[in-house]
Protein backbone atom coordinates (compact mmCIF):
# COMPACT_ATOMS: atom_id res chain seq x y z
CA UNK A 1 0.00 0.00 0.00
CA UNK A 2 2.75 2.44 0.95
CA UNK A 3 4.68 1.49 -2.17
CA UNK A 4 1.62 2.25 -4.32
CA UNK A 5 1.18 5.64 -2.68
CA UNK A 6 4.83 6.48 -3.29
CA UNK A 7 4.55 5.58 -6.99
CA UNK A 8 1.35 7.63 -7.27
CA UNK A 9 3.11 10.63 -5.73
CA UNK A 10 6.08 10.26 -8.09
CA UNK A 11 3.77 9.98 -11.11
CA UNK A 12 1.88 13.16 -10.16
CA UNK A 13 5.17 14.99 -9.60
CA UNK A 14 6.52 13.92 -13.00
CA UNK A 15 3.36 15.03 -14.78
CA UNK A 16 3.34 18.41 -13.03
CA UNK A 17 7.02 19.05 -13.78
CA UNK A 18 6.90 17.90 -17.37
CA UNK A 19 3.62 19.53 -18.37
CA UNK A 20 3.30 21.72 -21.48
CA UNK A 21 3.38 25.38 -20.49
CA UNK A 22 2.33 26.44 -24.00
CA UNK A 23 4.12 28.79 -26.40
CA UNK A 24 6.05 31.77 -25.02
CA UNK A 25 4.03 35.00 -24.88
CA UNK A 26 4.23 37.11 -28.03
CA UNK A 27 5.50 40.69 -27.77
CA UNK A 28 2.98 43.50 -27.89
CA UNK A 29 3.08 46.52 -30.19
CA UNK A 30 4.75 49.68 -28.86
CA UNK A 31 2.84 52.96 -28.53
CA UNK A 32 4.65 55.75 -30.39
CA UNK A 33 5.37 59.02 -28.58
CA UNK A 34 7.67 61.34 -30.57
CA UNK A 35 7.81 62.73 -33.26
CA UNK A 36 4.07 63.16 -33.10
CA UNK A 37 1.76 61.95 -35.85
CA UNK A 38 1.29 64.31 -38.85
CA UNK A 39 3.45 66.94 -37.18
CA UNK A 40 6.38 69.21 -37.94
CA UNK A 41 9.34 68.05 -35.86
CA UNK A 42 11.24 71.13 -34.70
CA UNK A 43 13.17 69.45 -31.88
CA UNK A 44 16.58 68.02 -32.67
CA UNK A 45 20.32 68.62 -32.81
CA UNK A 46 21.66 70.42 -35.88
CA UNK A 47 24.34 68.30 -37.53
CA UNK A 48 24.88 70.57 -40.54
CA UNK A 49 22.86 72.73 -42.93
CA UNK A 50 20.99 69.74 -44.32
CA UNK A 51 20.69 67.27 -41.43
CA UNK A 52 19.29 67.00 -37.92
CA UNK A 53 19.70 64.32 -35.27
CA UNK A 54 16.26 63.35 -33.97
CA UNK A 55 15.58 61.20 -30.89
CA UNK A 56 12.58 58.93 -31.48
CA UNK A 57 10.64 57.81 -28.41
CA UNK A 58 8.01 55.17 -27.69
CA UNK A 59 6.41 53.42 -24.73
CA UNK A 60 7.68 50.09 -23.45
CA UNK A 61 5.57 47.14 -24.60
CA UNK A 62 4.88 43.90 -22.74
CA UNK A 63 6.87 40.72 -23.44
CA UNK A 64 9.50 42.68 -25.37
CA UNK A 65 13.26 42.62 -24.93
CA UNK A 66 14.33 44.59 -28.02
CA UNK A 67 12.89 47.08 -30.49
CA UNK A 68 13.72 47.98 -34.08
CA UNK A 69 13.10 51.58 -35.11
CA UNK A 70 12.14 51.90 -38.79
CA UNK A 71 12.34 55.36 -40.40
CA UNK A 72 11.64 55.92 -44.12
CA UNK A 73 12.41 59.03 -46.16
CA UNK A 74 9.16 59.50 -48.11
CA UNK A 75 10.90 61.49 -50.85
CA UNK A 76 13.38 58.73 -51.67
CA UNK A 77 11.80 55.66 -49.96
CA UNK A 78 15.22 54.99 -48.39
CA UNK A 79 14.86 53.30 -44.96
CA UNK A 80 16.99 53.67 -41.84
CA UNK A 81 16.83 51.04 -39.09
CA UNK A 82 18.32 50.68 -35.64
CA UNK A 83 17.78 47.95 -33.01
CA UNK A 84 17.87 48.75 -29.30
CA UNK A 85 16.77 47.46 -25.91
CA UNK A 86 15.78 51.00 -24.93
CA UNK A 87 12.57 52.91 -25.67
CA UNK A 88 14.35 55.61 -27.62
CA UNK A 89 16.90 55.86 -30.42
CA UNK A 90 18.55 58.68 -32.34
CA UNK A 91 19.01 58.96 -36.10
CA UNK A 92 20.37 61.69 -38.36
CA UNK A 93 17.82 62.62 -41.02
CA UNK A 94 17.41 65.28 -43.71
CA UNK A 95 15.85 68.65 -42.96
CA UNK A 96 12.66 69.77 -44.68
CA UNK A 97 11.77 66.19 -45.58
CA UNK A 98 8.72 63.98 -44.93
CA UNK A 99 9.25 60.72 -43.05
CA UNK A 100 7.30 57.76 -41.77
CA UNK A 101 8.32 55.87 -38.66
CA UNK A 102 7.32 52.76 -36.77
CA UNK A 103 8.72 50.36 -34.18
CA UNK A 104 8.71 46.56 -34.18
CA UNK A 105 8.74 44.65 -30.88
CA UNK A 106 10.66 41.41 -30.51
CA UNK A 107 11.15 38.75 -27.86
CA UNK A 108 14.07 36.30 -27.91
CA UNK A 109 11.72 33.53 -26.74
CA UNK A 110 9.19 34.06 -29.53
CA UNK A 111 9.38 34.02 -33.33
CA UNK A 112 6.65 36.64 -33.54
CA UNK A 113 7.44 40.25 -34.42
CA UNK A 114 4.77 42.88 -33.79
CA UNK A 115 4.71 46.28 -35.47
CA UNK A 116 3.41 49.52 -34.00
CA UNK A 117 1.29 52.02 -35.88
CA UNK A 118 3.07 54.00 -38.61
CA UNK A 119 3.25 57.76 -38.05
CA UNK A 120 4.19 60.49 -40.53
CA UNK A 121 6.07 63.72 -39.79
CA UNK A 122 8.09 66.46 -41.46
CA UNK A 123 11.59 67.13 -40.17
CA UNK A 124 11.69 70.93 -39.94
CA UNK A 125 13.66 72.88 -42.53
CA UNK A 126 13.82 76.48 -43.69
CA UNK A 127 10.42 76.37 -45.41
CA UNK A 128 7.38 77.92 -43.76
CA UNK A 129 4.86 75.82 -45.69
CA UNK A 130 4.97 72.12 -46.41
CA UNK A 131 3.76 69.91 -49.23
CA UNK A 132 1.22 67.30 -48.14
CA UNK A 133 2.51 63.94 -47.00
CA UNK A 134 2.50 61.44 -49.88
CA UNK A 135 -0.82 59.60 -49.84
CA UNK A 136 -0.59 56.16 -48.22
CA UNK A 137 -2.18 53.65 -50.61
CA UNK A 138 -4.28 51.15 -48.64
CA UNK A 139 -6.23 48.93 -51.02
CA UNK A 140 -5.82 47.01 -53.17
CA UNK A 141 -2.54 45.97 -51.60
CA UNK A 142 0.34 46.26 -54.05
CA UNK A 143 1.03 42.96 -55.80
CA UNK A 144 -2.30 41.46 -54.77
CA UNK A 145 -4.96 39.76 -56.87
CA UNK A 146 -8.50 41.07 -56.35
CA UNK A 147 -12.05 40.25 -57.37
CA UNK A 148 -14.06 42.88 -59.24
CA UNK A 149 -17.64 43.56 -58.15
CA UNK A 150 -20.79 42.95 -60.18
CA UNK A 151 -20.39 46.40 -61.79
CA UNK A 152 -16.89 45.39 -63.03
CA UNK A 153 -15.29 47.83 -60.60
CA UNK A 154 -12.60 47.81 -57.93
CA UNK A 155 -12.50 50.31 -55.08
CA UNK A 156 -9.21 52.20 -54.63
CA UNK A 157 -8.58 53.42 -51.06
CA UNK A 158 -5.88 55.66 -49.60
CA UNK A 159 -5.20 58.01 -46.68
CA UNK A 160 -3.83 61.55 -46.75
CA UNK A 161 -2.42 64.02 -44.23
CA UNK A 162 -0.78 67.43 -44.16
CA UNK A 163 1.15 69.34 -41.48
CA UNK A 164 -0.63 72.53 -42.56
CA UNK A 165 -4.00 70.73 -42.70
CA UNK A 166 -4.79 72.37 -46.04
CA UNK A 167 -5.20 69.51 -48.51
CA UNK A 168 -7.33 70.64 -51.44
CA UNK A 169 -7.69 67.54 -53.58
CA UNK A 170 -6.46 64.09 -54.59
CA UNK A 171 -5.93 63.18 -58.24
CA UNK A 172 -5.89 59.48 -59.05
CA UNK A 173 -3.89 58.10 -61.98
CA UNK A 174 -4.89 54.61 -63.10
CA UNK A 175 -4.07 52.46 -66.13
CA UNK A 176 -2.65 49.14 -67.33
CA UNK A 177 0.64 50.89 -68.15
CA UNK A 178 3.40 51.61 -65.65
CA UNK A 179 3.70 54.41 -64.68
CA UNK A 180 0.02 55.33 -64.98
CA UNK A 181 -0.58 58.62 -66.80
CA UNK A 182 -4.34 58.43 -67.28
CA UNK A 183 -6.45 60.38 -64.80
CA UNK A 184 -9.22 58.28 -63.29
CA UNK A 185 -10.68 61.24 -61.42
CA UNK A 186 -10.19 63.64 -58.52
CA UNK A 187 -11.68 63.82 -55.05
CA UNK A 188 -11.86 66.46 -52.37
CA UNK A 189 -9.83 66.51 -49.17
CA UNK A 190 -12.27 64.33 -47.24
CA UNK A 191 -12.90 61.66 -49.88
CA UNK A 192 -10.17 59.02 -50.01
CA UNK A 193 -11.66 56.33 -52.20
CA UNK A 194 -12.60 55.95 -55.86
CA UNK A 195 -14.17 53.13 -57.86
CA UNK A 196 -12.55 52.30 -61.21
CA UNK A 197 -13.65 50.07 -64.10
CA UNK A 198 -11.50 46.97 -64.63
CA UNK A 199 -11.17 43.95 -66.91
CA UNK A 200 -10.46 40.41 -65.65
CA UNK A 201 -6.94 39.08 -66.17
CA UNK A 202 -5.40 42.55 -66.34
CA UNK A 203 -2.67 44.08 -64.18
CA UNK A 204 -3.35 47.69 -63.23
CA UNK A 205 -1.13 50.45 -61.85
CA UNK A 206 -2.27 53.42 -59.77
CA UNK A 207 -0.99 56.36 -57.78
CA UNK A 208 -2.38 59.43 -56.03
CA UNK A 209 -1.16 63.02 -56.35
CA UNK A 210 -2.10 65.16 -53.33
CA UNK A 211 -2.43 68.93 -53.76
CA UNK A 212 -2.85 71.56 -51.05
CA UNK A 213 -4.46 75.00 -51.31
CA UNK A 214 -1.08 76.62 -52.01
CA UNK A 215 -0.42 74.33 -54.96
CA UNK A 216 2.14 72.10 -53.23
CA UNK A 217 1.95 68.50 -54.39
CA UNK A 218 3.17 65.05 -53.35
CA UNK A 219 3.30 61.71 -55.18
CA UNK A 220 2.27 58.46 -53.48
CA UNK A 221 4.34 56.23 -55.71
CA UNK A 222 2.86 53.43 -57.82
CA UNK A 223 0.96 50.36 -56.58
CA UNK A 224 -0.13 47.49 -58.83
CA UNK A 225 -2.74 44.73 -58.61
CA UNK A 226 -4.25 42.04 -60.84
CA UNK A 227 -7.96 41.45 -61.39
CA UNK A 228 -9.29 37.87 -61.35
Amino acid sequence: MIRNLIWLFISILMVSCGGDDGPPPAPEGAALVFPEENSECTTGIDINQTSTQITFRWMASNNTDRYTLNVINLDTNVPQNITTTSTSASLTIAKGTPYSWSVTSQNASSDQVVASETWLFYNAGVQTTYAPFPAQLIAPVSGSTVQKNIANEVLLEWSGADVDDDIDSFEIFFSDVNPPTTTAGSTNATTMELSVNVVSGTVYYWKVITTDVEGNTSDSGVFDFKVL
